[in-house]
């Protein structure tokens, strides 16, 4: 039996819970911690758990009945607490973003190999079927390689979102949609595509002047062979978020779509329907997914602490993420174009340095301690 804690019991917190909950053979959720511990009481209420509430991750570290601490904090405190409880022999699992920059990102991976226990950073996303048959029907080859790739992160957020304590600064936030939002979309292009030669951004606030942090970001990303489009937004509305990779031989898309074209003597197109029967076929006869979204990811790290391997979505995966959008941000900030990857030495390494050179679009103007209603957790990439 894995026994869990969760530090932080806001609004993502609930999915969390619910995924543990669904293998309660395996698991049970022991601690709810929160520095308003009222939350976690109001957590262990409604979901009628046996657990006990503490003030401060602090008080969990010496307790020697925690196998997994799950942390759900808002991002400037996710390395601290992580590395806190790896080093006090804890597995770990942290909610997206990793960290608030690379260098917090090597410290987690570095107490993580000092530890020997286990860290995965949540990317649920690739835990979708639309999103796992994408991924291998590019690895298959089937449509060729990649020649260009569209990437779309659109959400919305009303003017209120930003009201939260510490959503909409840079200090707290860590940055505003491409960082928290397209964080779900740039760990998937990255983990189909890797990580670009090079980024060319730019950062915008067009609709929330109570925060300090970009609404909307249109970023081109250099492949060798290849170009990648990404925008991260929450001011479009419909929320539509898809990955399209054009591809040599045709286009393959979550939500799922294809369309194939071969030259007539002329270059211009015609349709290869047969094609696109094999790309579908090929579809369909992968392997169903067993547990979606958070409820795949955690079981598979239940999975990975039962058996002593290594989770489907680890420390160098979130890393990555965080290259890529960090590349984002100081291109954005500087005006020019960034090489990836980013060196020790460069300022945005460091959340200091990257304080220091990002714009603050407007100051933040108001800071509530919570905001009622429910949250979405974006699309599930079915048509």
């Amino acid at each position: 039996m894995i026994r869990v804690a969760i530090v932080g019991t806001g609004s993502i917190s609930n999915a969390h819970v619910q995924a543990y909950l669904k293998f309660p053979e395996r698991c049970k959720i022991v601690a709810l911690v929160d520095i308003v511990p009222e939350k976690a009481q109001r957590m262990k209420e409604k979901y009628e758990l046996d657990a006990q509430v503490y003030d401060d991750h602090q008080k969990i570290l010496p307790l020697t009945g925690i196998d997994l601490v799950d942390v759900c904090t808002p991002p400037y405190v996710h390395a601290s607490i992580s590395i806190n409880c790896l080093r006090s022999g804890k597995n770990v699992v942290c909610e997206k973003p990793m960290a608030a920059s690379l260098e917090e990102c090597d410290a987690m991976i570095r107490a993580r190999d000092e530890s020997g226990k286990k860290l995965s950073i949540i990317a649920q996303n690739r835990f979708r079927q639309p999103i796992a048959n994408l991924k291998a029907l590019l690895d298959s080859g089937i449509a060729g390689p990649v020649r260009s790739a569209q990437v779309d992160s659109f959400w919305w957020r009303g003017h209120s979102y930003y009201d939260l304590w510490w959503r909409g600064t840079w200090e707290k936030e860590g940055g505003g949609c491409t960082l928290n939002h397209a964080v779900h979309h740039i760990d998937m292009l990255a983990w189909m595509m890797g990580l670009p030669e090079k980024v060319t951004s730019v950062l915008a606030n067009v609709a929330h002047d109570n925060a300090e942090v970009e609404d909307l970001s249109v970023s081109i990303l250099q492949y060798p062979g290849a170009l990648a489009q990404l925008t991260a937004s929450v001011v479009h509305h419909g929320e539509e978020q898809q990955l399209v990779f054009q591809c040599e031989k045709a286009k393959i898309a979550a939500p799922f779509s294809c369309f194939a074209s071969t030259p007539m003597p002329n270059g211009f197109p015609v349709r290869n329907e047969e094609l696109e029967k094999q790309i579908a076929d090929y579809a369909a006869g992968l392997p169903a997914v067993k547990w979606e979204g958070h409820d795949g990811q955690l079981e598979n790290v239940l999975t990975v602490i039962e058996n002593d391997t290594a989770p489907a979505i680890g420390g160098e995966d979130g890393r990555r993420t965080i290259e890529l959008i960090t590349g984002i941000f100081k291109s954005g900030a500087m005006g020019q174009t960034v090489s990836l990857p980013l060196a020790k030495e460069d300022p945005f390494y460091t959340v200091e340095g990257i304080m220091a050179n990002v714009p603050h679009f407007y100051e933040k103007t108001t800071s509530a301690a919570d905001l009622s209603g429910e949250i979405t957790l974006g699309s599930n990439y079915q048509k």
